[in-house]
């Protein structure tokens, strides 16, 4: 079987397996926030010690550390690391996934659309996966997962090639923020690494939002609406004063690039309380924490307009822009743009709007700038993979593990 076809097999065989996480379980502080995580991670770990890797099963958070040894005889040579999650997005169900191979794609499908997704006409021709239209695919990030393992898997049955000792880390929780956080660098075996997360091939990057949760509750004052006035007070329309507080061109749909916005992720509201979440973000640390000031002055303003503290609000960071972090270790990206080209892409690098493991990993000491790996349209039911960008992502972490 060639490498190809043994991939995207083995990526068929992840994106059957459910393993959403859950956003209220993991506020509750349980970790991983879904037990089904650990079904692939024990395929994990299986198919790990069957290749022979010594492996680290953190089975309490489904963290799987494992490292394959160099077969190199030069000791200075630097071990290198990849790390990929299991989970998948909340946004649509992951269960029950039907993955579907669309053969020389024409344009002509009933759930991809170029007309609805102008990317799709970049991979005319190419062999396409996708769902039938009713979950994710999975792609994110179990594409990443499986050209991980199909990597190690090349060494192993190549073992005239040379290559670097790697480290490898399949994480839980990453879609609702926790990827990190019972990782544990002491069991993790490189000081470099790459997460494998990305999308379109070819695109590395190394810099991201700074991000941050703003939890916004406004106490109102409930009675019998037909003796209201003068003592009525509607959480809910405080909330809407809130809101129109914010600055309407500084949202998600209104920004791109290097663009910071705020955004209404949650809004739960009745008489007599209201609670909203923010979701913070900018590249600039200085614009960030200016954000940041921006809404506890809104707050004040609704106090001051009611005379009394009804509204109040938690600021708590999330994840910082990785960016200032690798600016000292710029090398390993250099050298995922060379592994780029050797596996016939072009490289090009732009700003996340949005956040990875690496960020967090990053700032912990670890450099982790952030691989593509073939996917698009993640979180949605239109997500699809293109199996030869699969491909050259994978021979994009072969050609940064092997010593020439």
């Amino acid at each position: 079987m060639d490498i190809q076809t043994s991939l995207i097999e083995r990526f068929l065989r992840y994106v059957k397996i459910d393993t959403q996480s859950d956003e209220q379980s993991g506020a509750e502080g349980v970790h991983p926030s879904t037990s089904k995580q650990r079904d692939l991670a024990s395929v994990l770990v299986k198919e790990l010690e069957e290749l022979g890797l010594a492996v680290d099963y953190d089975e309490e958070h489904c963290y799987v550390y494992a490292y394959m040894e160099s077969n190199s005889q030069d000791p200075e040579l630097e071990d290198i690391g990849f790390i990929a999650h299991v989970d998948t997005s909340l946004a649509v169900s992951g269960k029950d996934v039907k993955p579907y191979i669309i053969r020389s794609y024409d344009g002509h499908d009933d759930i991809l659309d170029p007309d609805d997704f102008p990317e799709l006409n970049n991979h005319m021709g190419e062999d396409l996966i996708r769902t039938d239209g009713t979950t994710l695919l999975g792609a994110d990030d179990k594409a990443g997962v499986a050209e991980i393992m199909e990597m190690l898997s090349y060494f192993k049955s190549n073992p005239d090639i040379i290559h670097r000792g790697i480290a490898v880390a399949f994480t839980s929780d990453e879609e609702i923020g926790n990827g990190t956080e019972y990782f544990d660098l002491g069991r993790f075996h490189a000081k470099q690494a790459y997460t494998v997360d990305g999308g379109k091939f070819g695109l590395i990057e190394y810099e991201c939002f700074n991000a941050a949760m703003a939890t916004v509750e406004i106490k109102g004052k409930s009675v019998h609406t037909g003796t209201a006035k003068g003592t009525m007070i509607n959480a809910s329309l405080v909330a809407n004063e809130f809101i129109n507080l914010m600055p309407s061109d500084e949202t998600p749909e209104t920004t791109e690039g290097y663009e910071g916005f705020y955004y209404l992720d949650s809004i739960r509201s009745e008489c007599e309380f209201a609670r909203m979440q923010f979701l913070i973000r900018d590249h600039d640390l200085v614009k960030f924490e200016e954000r940041k000031e921006f809404m506890n002055n809104a707050v004040c303003t609704i106090n001051e307009r009611y005379g009394m503290e009804l509204c109040s609000i938690v600021i708590e960071d999330q994840y910082p822009n990785m960016a200032m972090f690798l600016k000292d270790h710029m090398d390993i990206v250099e050298r995922a743009y060379e592994a780029v080209r050797s596996a016939g892409g072009t490289p090009s690098s732009s700003p996340v709007r949005g956040g990875t493991d690496g960020a967090v990993l990053s700032s912990r000491g670890l450099p982790c700038p952030n691989l593509s790996t073939g996917g698009y349209n993640y979180h949605s039911r239109y997500e699809f993979a293109s199996i030869p960008e699969m491909k050259q992502s994978l021979d994009t972490l072969i050609m940064l593990a092997r010593v020439l």
